[in-house]
């Protein structure tokens, strides 16, 4: 048997516990909201569980609070995979239902008022009515703010005039090496704007936001890490040069892993740029000839091949940077056939070039 509610959302279960009467004016109200029918349906659903888990619970309805609806979350998620806005869903619920009058606000404690937080509650007030910020950037700006104040002043008094570049300093240098990279990030771009707003307000004369130093966050900053030879053996092996692509990337990895060649030097190379006669290679950016040594002279057989049906690379691939990536997936390719999996294309080719 199944249940509509407000003639939108089709239920397999009827409406039970304390919010049952109350389920069919919120979809009436979150479809009011603009909400697509996909998210409705889900905020009706997750409401009607919710209705359930109460009344087996055996809360009443005047007692129904915020923090019942995190023990929900808590209980569905052992059982159940939760979605990503099961949280927010339940908080307009609740929140639809104070605006009704069918629940009491719920009463908030106040933090502790000291100077510390007095500077910090006029900062978020700043924040808040004339920077017109996101909620949830406020949210992830003001623990960083208190922790400075704390880490200057403790519980004595804030004077903002006392400080200096070395406090700034000092406080992103301690703080910088416990967070992650982008929370760290996150932390100097909240007290710039701490620190702006002081001397916004005239409290501090000093433009101190500009001693808020750059925390590194480089990508790639350490050397590549090489395999070792009996990988790129394996690797080689792996190749078949029964057909011409086979052959072709045989001899892209011997020039990678002979010459150490950069994956965009190879994949710049032409056929005219090798002189089999010589045996030397015209190696595109450096300005220069580098000589093929005897051992990967032997590859000539399966060079010549590529040569006889195609270009080194094909001209199809009309940029640089286009050819380039084709190099390194082709790489890529070859290490997970050799056995070496979640090797992206980058590490592919720097490795080979290391080892």
């Amino acid at each position: 048997m199944r249940y509509t509610v407000n003639d939108q959302v089709v239920l397999s279960l009827p409406l039970e516990g304390p919010l049952a009467a109350y389920i069919g004016p919120f979809a009436k109200w979150a479809s009011e909201q603009g909400y697509a029918f996909c998210s409705l349906r889900r905020q009706v659903l997750l409401a009607a569980c919710f209705s359930r888990w109460l009344g087996q619970k055996g809360v009443r309805l005047h007692a129904v609070s915020s923090e019942h609806a995190v023990q929900y979350l808590r209980y569905r998620a052992r059982r159940i995979q939760i979605h990503k806005g099961d949280t927010a869903a339940l908080r307009y619920l609740i929140q639809f239902l104070r605006g009704a009058g069918v629940t009491p606000a719920e009463k908030m404690a106040e933090p502790p008022s000291n100077p510390v937080e007095q500077c910090a509650r006029e900062f978020e007030r700043y924040l808040r009515q004339e920077r017109l910020l996101a909620e949830a950037t406020i949210i992830n700006y003001m623990p960083h703010i208190r922790g400075f104040l704390n880490h200057r002043f403790g519980d004595g008094t804030v004077k903002l005039p006392r400080w200096c570049a070395g406090d700034v300093v000092g406080f992103v240098q301690r703080q910088a090496p416990r967070l992650h990279p982008k929370r760290s990030k996150l932390m100097t771009t909240a007290l710039r704007s701490f620190l702006q707003y002081t001397r916004y307000s005239g409290e501090v004369t000093a433009d101190l936001a500009a001693a808020v130093p750059v925390v590194p966050n480089w990508s790639r900053t350490t050397l590549p890490r090489g395999i070792t030879t009996e990988q790129v053996r394996q690797l080689l092996a792996s190749v078949n040069r029964g057909t011409a692509v086979g052959r072709r990337d045989y001899a892209i990895l011997l020039l990678l892993a002979r010459l150490g060649l950069r994956s965009s030097e190879v994949a710049l190379l032409d056929l005219d740029d090798i002189d089999w006669n010589v045996g030397q290679l015209s190696v595109r950016g450096k300005r220069c000839c580098v000589r093929v040594p005897r051992s990967v002279r032997s590859a000539n057989c399966c060079v010549i091949g590529i040569r006889r049906r195609r270009r080194f690379m094909q001209r199809s691939i009309s940029t640089h940077y286009a050819r380039w990536r084709c190099l390194g997936r082709e790489v890529r390719d070859d290490h997970a056939a050799a056995g070496c999996s979640g090797v992206s294309e980058h590490a592919a080719c720097s490795g080979i070039q290391a080892a």
